[in-house]
């Protein structure tokens, strides 16, 4: 009898995934990942899910299982932008030139770099004040965002939505 209902609670999942795969990979995109980082948020979100332990009675209520899958998912994906552990460190311009010898790059990759750099800082130009301050206070200066909401008084919640935004802006005039 267990394994009957191991075996009905296991068909259940895999419809589940089936399901709704798509709309939460849609939720996680629609938080600001890329398409790699959305899956990764949503296979997150149903390993999170297997282990609640009421997750086995939720089996008999599909919707309630999909609301609570996208809540997982957008949680997981918000959680997933504000780490700042997975930020790259910025280094140093005599740092950045060692690392470039080190990996023995040639006249074409340098000078391609070179020209991806002014195009950013010409995007990051184009942006708006409060969202250029927020930038390179965050991204190039690489300040917490609670520093930065207290250095240019606002709420660390406001300093997230205009990176978020800014990073968006940037995102679009670097592929145009």
């Amino acid at each position: 009898m267990s394994e009957a209902v191991e075996a009905g609670f296991l068909s259940w999942v895999t419809r589940l995934v089936r399901e709704q795969r798509g709309a939460l990979v849609a939720v996680a995109r629609y938080e600001g990942l890329l398409a790699e980082d959305a899956l990764d948020v949503v296979q997150e979100a149903f390993t999170t899910f297997l282990v609640l332990p009421h997750s086995r009675a939720l089996s008999r209520e599909l919707e309630d299982s999909r609301r609570l899958l996208t809540v997982l998912v957008r949680n997981e994906a918000r959680n997933r932008r504000r780490r700042h552990d997975r930020a790259r460190p910025h280094l140093s311009d005599a740092e950045l030139l060692d690392e470039l010898e080190s990996e023995e790059c040639g006249a074409d990759e340098l000078v391609a770099l070179a020209e991806e750099h002014v195009q950013a800082l010409g995007c990051i130009d184009r942006l708006g004040e409060l969202q250029r301050r927020v930038v390179e206070l965050r991204l190039v200066e690489d300040h917490a965002g609670e520093h930065v909401a207290d250095l240019l008084g606002m709420s660390p919640g406001h300093v997230a939505v205009l990176l978020h935004r800014a990073k968006r802006a940037l995102r679009e005039c670097m592929e145009s």
